[in-house]
């Protein structure tokens, strides 16, 4: 008879004593090591080549974004909102009572100044004209008649005065009796008063012909009322009243006009930006940038020419007007647009993506890529934020390079594969797979990695 071999006996005791899921636990256990022993064949993917990292087959590089840190000079800018209003607005009124007869424009045409608008019947005013001219003309008579009678009598009353000293000098010799001395003397008297009268009467006339010929120079400046013409260059409004309607003096608004070159710009920023406007009043006026109405068009360049002479303290802003050309009529009265106004250029400043940036307990700070492919965590103090553009006072030299997206995925020391926004690889260094030695010879595996072009490489990775 055969014996058992003492192992098979062991095994079939154990077999019996364990059961059958004894036997399945070690079978799974069995596979786990023989699985184990290459566990770098899904090593971290790399740009360009499979390189070598760190010893021991460490983890796969982890893809981000990266940009350099630049330097340059940065604009130092306040956006808000504002109001486009007309450099001018007129309202075309009539200052005399008739019959509108006739429009020199069409509604939204542009005129010019000392164009002709509107035409009012004339006719009654060219009457009261003539009547003032013709009184006008009496009065000139009148002044001459009065002018002529003040030379008669001032002739006269010469000659009496002549006429009475002769005869005083006959009366003192006795010649002439005392009384027709005295008669003569009084005859002189009275001329001298006809010819102060008279010379009165001249004033009175020559003061009439002044007035009279004030009423002519008003009726004329009435009949210029009719032809009613612009004030300013501009373009026109509705037109409220049409020809043959009678219009009222002072009271019928008959069109507006606007001045449209150049427009103002209205908008209000923080009072906290004061001082520095204030700097700038008086010598060189701030650019002011008013975004395009139209789309994809360029900006507009103005100047600020006004500041209000007190911040509004409900709002606790202060309302500015920037003057812009408006050359090319993009901007219009009552138009919304974007405004922005630059205060001051930071010359030669850090700047980075705003993305770069993170947050964290302590603070603000960026990922730095070292040369070895891996990231440093720093520190950074912010200085400006403009649009997507941080300015960096603190932390970064210019061309440095920093992660700008796959943040989340980083700490301290991870090591990195540099990648474009779409997630493909931009030929940086890749993480190389470590050499480890397993016994007496080398587990080598090849982990595959990633070139620039998108090719596969081959990297190396040793297995314990």
């Amino acid at each position: 008879m055969s014996k058992t071999p003492p192992h098979v006996l062991e095994d079939s005791s154990v077999a019996r004593r364990f059961g059958l899921p004894y036997l399945a636990c070690l079978a799974v256990a069995l596979l786990a090591v023989g699985c184990s022993g290459t566990p770098a064949q899904s090593s971290g993917s790399g740009g360009g080549r499979g390189g070598r990292g760190g010893r021991g087959g460490g983890g796969g590089a982890q893809p981000v974004v990266t940009a350099r840190v630049a330097q340059q000079d940065v604009p130092v800018e306040i956006v808000a909102v504002g109001n486009v209003e007309a450099y001018n607005t007129i309202s075309v009124k009539t200052q005399v009572t008739g019959e509108l007869q006739q429009a020199f424009f069409h509604e939204g045409d542009v005129v010019k100044k000392g164009g002709r608008l509107f035409l009012i019947d004339p006719r009654p005013l060219e009457a009261a004209l003539k009547q003032a001219e013709a009184t006008l003309v009496r009065d000139v008579a009148l002044l001459n008649q009065a002018e002529a009678q003040v030379a008669r009598d001032s002739a006269t009353a010469e000659y009496q005065q002549l006429t009475s000293e002769r005869q005083a000098q006959l009366a003192a010799r006795g010649l002439i009796s005392k009384d027709a001395g005295d008669q003569a003397r009084s005859a002189a008297d009275a001329t001298l008063g006809t010819v102060k009268a008279d010379k009165a009467a001249y004033e009175s006339a020559k003061a009439q012909l002044a007035v009279q010929q004030s009423v002519v120079d008003n009726a004329k400046v009435l009949l210029s009322y009719t032809d009613i013409r612009s004030t300013i260059d501009g373009r026109t409004g509705n037109n409220t009243v049409k020809p043959g309607n009678l219009v009222s003096a002072n009271s019928t608004e008959l069109v507006t006009i606007s001045q449209l070159q150049p427009v103002y710009v209205t908008f209000a920023v923080p009072a906290v930006h004061l001082s520095t406007i204030k700097e700038h009043l008086g010598k060189d006026p701030l650019l002011v940038m008013a975004a395009s109405p139209d789309a994809g068009g360029q900006p507009i360049e103005g100047r600020l020419t006004f500041v209000d002479n007190a911040v509004d303290q409900t709002s606790d802003t202060i309302k500015l007007k920037a003057t812009f050309p408006n050359t090319d009529l993009r901007l219009w009265p009552g138009q919304f647009t974007r405004v922005t106004l630059r205060l001051a250029t930071l010359s030669n400043a850090t700047v980075v993506s705003s993305q770069a940036v993170q947050t964290g307990q302590d603070g603000q700070f960026v990922f730095v890529v070292k040369q070895d492919s891996t990231v440093d965590v720093r520190p950074v103090t912010v200085a400006q934020r403009i649009g997507e553009t941080v300015v960096i006072g603190k932390g970064l030299s210019p061309g440095e390079r920093i992660v700008t997206e796959g943040q989340l995925r980083l700490e301290q020391g991870t090591r990195i594969q540099a990648t474009d926004s779409a997630g493909r690889a931009t030929g940086g260094a890749g993480g190389r797979g470590g050499r480890g030695r397993g016994g007496r010879g080398r587990g080598q595996t090849g982990g595959q990695g990633q070139t620039g072009d998108g090719r596969s490489g081959q990297g190396r990775q040793g297995g314990q």
